[in-house]
Order: C-alpha cells, then sequence, then structure tokens
C-alpha cells in the first residue's frame, strides 16, 4: 500500500471520527437538557433560577438528582395505609380553620411520612427526600416545599416572622396535589378508582383537582 492510500485513509478516518464526536456532542447537549426541562417543568425553572440563570449549573444539579433517585420504585400502599393516611389529611384541612400553624406542621409531617411510606428517603432528611421527590414528582413537589418553609419560618427566625393564615392556606392548598399524588393507587396496584381521578385512573389537572378536592376559601373555611 502505497504512501498516499495511507495518508487518505487517515484522513477519512480522522473525518469520520470528527463528524462522529461532534454529532455525539450535539445529541447530548441540547437533548439532554430538552429532557431535563420536560421532565422536571416547574423545578428545572427554579433551579435555572437558583444558579442565576445560569443553566449548564442548574442541569448539572437535575442530573445529579436523576442519577442519585431515578432508579427509585414507589412502593404501593396497602389499602389500610392509604386510608389512614386519607383520613388523616382530612383531619389535617378540618383542623386548619381553627388553628392554620398547627394544620400546616402536620400537613408538612404527613407528607414526609407518606413520602417515607412510598420508599423515598427518610423524612428526616429532608433535603434528599425532596431531591428525591423532585424526580418523581416533579410537578407538584413545590407544594411540600412551601409546607416546610412556612413550618419552620416561625421555628427558625424571630418570633413575629411566622407566614400569615393566606399564605399559610395557599401553601396547604399546593401541598394537596403532591400528596394526593403519593396516596392514590399506582398502576400497579390494581388501578381502582377513587377520588381525585378520573374513570380511567388518571389525575386530573391540579387547578381543577384542587377545587374539587378541597377550596378552603377565606369567607366558606370548610367548603369542600
Amino acid at each position: 500500500m502505497s504512501t498516499g492510500v495511507i495518508i487518505a485513509l487517515i484522513v477519512i478516518v480522522a473525518a469520520v471520527l470528527v463528524v462522529a464526536a461532534v454529532l455525539a456532542l450535539r445529541a447530548r447537549g441540547p437533548q439532554h437538557g430538552g429532557s431535563l426541562k420536560r421532565r422536571f417543568g416547574p423545578e428545572y425553572d427554579r433551579a435555572v433560577a437558583r444558579h442565576d440563570g445560569d443553566t449548564k449549573a442548574a442541569e448539572r444539579e437535575l442530573a445529579d438528582r436523576v442519577e442519585r433517585h431515578g432508579s427509585l420504585h414507589e412502593r404501593p400502599l396497602e389499602p389500610a395505609e392509604r386510608e389512614r393516611f386519607e383520613a388523616r389529611w382530612t383531619a389535617t384541612q378540618e383542623r386548619f380553620v381553627d388553628s392554620p400553624r398547627e394544620a400546616v406542621g402536620e400537613a408538612d409531617r404527613l407528607l414526609a411520612e407518606l413520602a417515607g411510606a412510598r420508599g423515598f428517603p427518610d423524612g428526616g432528611q429532608y433535603e434528599e427526600q425532596l431531591a428525591a421527590l423532585s424526580v418523581h414528582h416533579a410537578h407538584h413537589v413545590d407544594g411540600y416545599r412551601r409546607v416546610h418553609r412556612v413550618t419552620h419560618a416561625r421555628v427558625d427566625g424571630a418570633q413575629d416572622s411566622g407566614a400569615g393564615t393566606e399564605e399559610m392556606r395557599e401553601s396547604l392548598v399546593e401541598a394537596r396535589a403532591l400528596f394526593e399524588d403519593l396516596v392514590r393507587p399506582g398502576r400497579h396496584d390494581g388501578g381502582r378508582h377513587r377520588a381525585g381521578t378520573d374513570g380511567d385512573g388518571h389525575t386530573p389537572p391540579r387547578a381543577a383537582r384542587t377545587h374539587h378536592s378541597w377550596s378552603l376559601s377565606k369567607r366558606h373555611p370548610k367548603e369542600s
């Protein structure tokens, strides 16, 4: 084989490798970011804001969450467990009318316990539990974040720095969406219909579901 042919083959191989590398980078770059944005939804935007608009840093954080918690398999609840959690949530909502701060604190503890029962990290590891929940329930996890923040604002801050009643009400309403996601039967639980799902066992849009499940207005606090 002549020297010219060898050089030509080397050039061709090098060109093929360069093209393959470019295509791989393009596929891994935008598609990876787009996939994270689709998966995390509002959590993606929060991560970007937390990193002052640095999307690469936000995507590294979210990709790390997926790597740590993406393989987690949620444990289905037994029917008796589900009923107990639902009864406790109903009692928590009713308690809000007379003791809003205590009700929000109970919602925070209840979500931590429910997530633990479904196989997420223990509630004593709040940040890790929240990260795992964000991977599997990204569109509703902020409700848990809000009730936890409201619950601990008065404990960690000054005596008069606690959240107002309206903020507590909003946090509890939003947390209801995550509660319903975690407590409802999964696809492998028998798929039985329950309140908060449609006839196929799917969850309706959050606004409609929250209004149907619980509307705690300022004028009619016990309205359902």
